[in-house]
């Protein structure tokens, strides 16, 4: 399902985005005074989403969370359509805004690609959130003003390097989404990877014994291309990780390489 953002009112959403609005004055009548702020109802929502998925998201549902109604949150949040671009502009502000650049650019933006998948895996619902109507959120900016400073620093012209945003951010966020996309495939499926090609790769070769004439590039391919393993560590600790994401990463890994041979070229070529 693709969600997208800047759907409420464009003055009240940017308002509440840059916290350019004061919030609702305290309550002083008897009684306990409210607990409920846009931050905690930002959070209250991040947390559903991360935990259930964006199906399970609505006011309703971050009401529960909270204790209250509703109807108590629309004071704060006019909807579910400004809430949802507050939630994605609050996750970005987990992401770096500096990276070390005493090892050159090539170094800092691989950091940077690394950060950013992680970022998107654990926040799968980002991913579901189109980049055709971007959020205009400050740390949505600041995310972006990292990536261009760290561009600038290949040399390369500001048309060039408007080109390159628009391959990175794509290219990372595909990768997140097969990393994401496999992680959930077991739970979805209630069969593993390696059970899951096992049965239909033993089928496909009884029920199509010239697969190798018919498809010599593919076949060619598999023969030839084997990889090393891939290491079982990363955020998910020493658990094995399955197959489908050991992909998934190799494959991460692999194209940022060619990416990044790309952009150097491009440099030696401007000299």
């Amino acid at each position: 399902m693709v969600v997208f953002a800047g759907q409420g009112d464009p003055r009240r959403t940017l308002s509440l985005l840059w916290r350019a609005e004061a919030p609702p004055p305290a309550r002083t009548g008897p009684g306990p005074k409210p607990r409920l702020s846009v931050d905690a109802i930002v959070a209250a929502a991040v947390a559903i989403a991360d935990e259930e998925g964006m199906d399970a998201l609505s006011m309703r549902a971050v009401g529960d969370r909270l204790g209250r109604t509703a109807m108590a949150l629309y004071t704060h949040v006019p909807g579910k359509s400004e809430l949802l671009d507050l939630m994605y502009d609050a996750v970005h502000a987990e992401l770096p805004c500096s990276y070390a650049e005493s090892d050159g650019w090539r170094a800092a933006l691989t950091a940077w690609a690394g950060e950013v998948l992680e970022f998107f895996v654990r926040h799968p619902w980002v991913l579901q959130v189109s980049q055709a109507r971007p959020v205009l959120g400050p740390h949505e900016y600041a995310g972006l003003d990292t990536l261009l400073d760290l561009l600038r620093a290949t040399g390369l012209p500001a048309g060039t390097l408007r080109r390159l945003v628009g391959t990175l951010f794509p290219f990372v966020r595909g990768s997140a989404q097969a990393v994401a996309d496999a992680r959930r495939a077991a739970a979805a499926t209630g069969s593993g990877d390696e059970e899951w090609w096992a049965e239909r790769s033993a089928a496909l070769l009884e029920l199509v014994p010239d697969f190798a004439e018919r498809f010599p590039a593919v076949s060619r391919l598999e023969a030839e291309g084997a990889v090393e393993p891939y290491p079982d560590e990363g955020p998910r600790g020493a658990e094995a990780v399955p197959y489908l994401e050991r992909e998934a990463r190799e494959t991460f890994r692999a194209g940022l390489g060619v990416l990044l041979d790309g952009i150097e070229a491009a440099r030696v070529g401007r000299t």
